[in-house]
């Protein structure tokens, strides 16, 4: 089976797709995931029909960190008879200033890249490791990178720009925002789900264990509460969001703390689980009867709210709201606090539609639809290969 292969590397997790090719088209016939790394390893994965096809799982020093998580998934996918990779794509959280559409990867891409993994440290060079050894392995087969900044690239520099002196945003630092590959998926889908709001004015929430918001118009990102890095904007399962800079300051100078214990702190520390001292995961949060547990929820709804308020102000108004990625998609309990905090702008929830999770979630006569659509940025990223590869190699 020639075949495309999906690469999505994460902290503590590895999902990989095969998209089989088929007269210059392609159809999903394998999506896997090996979670858990470090802590309970577990592989499994499923065919293009969701019959199971492994289902593993490891001793924690059998999978202690993600290159030997690539190793064990590399080698299962190698055992796949007949499965012939014509080329791999990859999900890259950073683009910079330098690349603002899929590009193919060789040497000097991967250097260039690697610039910035100070600036997506937990998740840049988790997405560069693979790239490494798929390069070692067989150089000859295509790679291409696609990028959750790149969506958001072509907005005026008055909305990427911090308010400092210019020399600063000619040297890259400004507002990318994240997250673009899920952005891009979901409004593909609402041309097709939608199609009276889906050229309107939209705020996407995409709300997971990495959260941010983004405004849409016209099918292209207006506005997004992420910024320079993936710490900005709404709080997340260990990271800050946005936060006063100088609170960092104060813990360096005050507090002594050194700029890598801020690092630890505001990317693995903050968010849920430093509010709430529970979890990082809303799952666990919402079965917890510990008041902290409650309130970082409080936090976490508040926090949404107000961004989703400033989103409408970059709009101009509002036609539809849209909850994706983990929480989004599955926590029925939050979508209907925030929906309950949009009803200034219009927006009413049908209790039974959003318990029921079904796709349009507010009532017949609210102003503003109100729906949840499931995000497949691996999907976008095997679009994006294909398109830069024709899938030959």
């Amino acid at each position: 089976m020639d075949a495309i292969l999906v690469v999505n590397a994460g902290s503590s997790s590895l999902k990989v797709q095969v998209f089989g090719l088929d007269g210059g088209g392609f159809e999903r016939r394998l999506r896997g995931q090996l979670d858990g790394i470090g802590l309970r390893p577990r592989l499994r994965a499923a065919d293009g029909a969701g019959a199971v096809l492994v289902d593993r799982r490891y001793r924690p020093a059998e999978i202690r960190d993600l290159p030997a998580a690539i190793a064990e998934v590399g080698g299962w996918l190698r055992g796949i008879e007949g499965l012939a990779l014509r080329a791999i794509g990859h999900r890259v959280v950073h683009g910079g200033p330098d690349f603002e559409r899929p590009v193919l990867i060789d040497a000097h891409v991967l250097e260039r890249l690697a610039r910035y993994e100070s600036l997506a440290p937990l998740h840049q060079p988790n997405n560069l490791a693979p790239i490494r050894l798929a390069m070692a392995i067989d150089p000859a087969v295509p790679q291409v990178a696609c990028f959750d900044t790149a969506f958001h690239r072509g907005r005026p520099a008055c909305v990427e720009s911090y308010a400092l002196p210019r020399e600063f945003y000619d040297a890259g630092i400004r507002r990318y925002g994240f997250h673009g590959l899920s952005y891009e998926y979901i409004v593909h889908r609402l041309r097709e789900l939608a199609p009276e709001v889906a050229e309107g004015r939209v705020i996407v929430a995409h709300l997971g264990s990495g959260a941010s918001m983004c405004a849409i118009f016209g099918g292209r990102s207006v506005e997004s509460t992420m910024g320079f890095t993936a710490l900005d904007g709404l709080p997340m399962g260990s990271r800050c969001g946005q936060l006063d800079p100088g609170v960092v300051l104060h813990l360096i100078e005050e507090r002594g703390m050194a700029p890598a214990e801020v690092a630890r702190l505001l990317y693995h520390g903050a968010g849920l689980k430093g509010l709430s001292g529970v979890s990082s995961d809303m799952r666990d949060l919402l079965a917890s009867d510990d008041p902290a547990a409650a309130f970082a929820i409080d936090h976490f709804v508040h926090r949404c709210a107000l961004h989703a308020g400033q989103l409408v102000a970059a709009l101009g108004g509002l036609d539809a709201f849209v909850f994706t990625a983990g929480i989004g998609e599955h926590a029925a309990s939050i979508r209907a606090r925030i929906a309950e905090r949009l009803a200034w702008i219009g927006a009413e929830l049908d209790p039974e539609a959003n318990a029921a999770g079904a796709t349009r979630i507010s009532r017949p006569d609210s102003r503003v639809a109100l729906l949840v659509v499931p995000t497949d940025e691996e999907l976008m990223i095997a679009r994006h290969t294909l398109a830069l590869t024709g899938g030959a190699r």
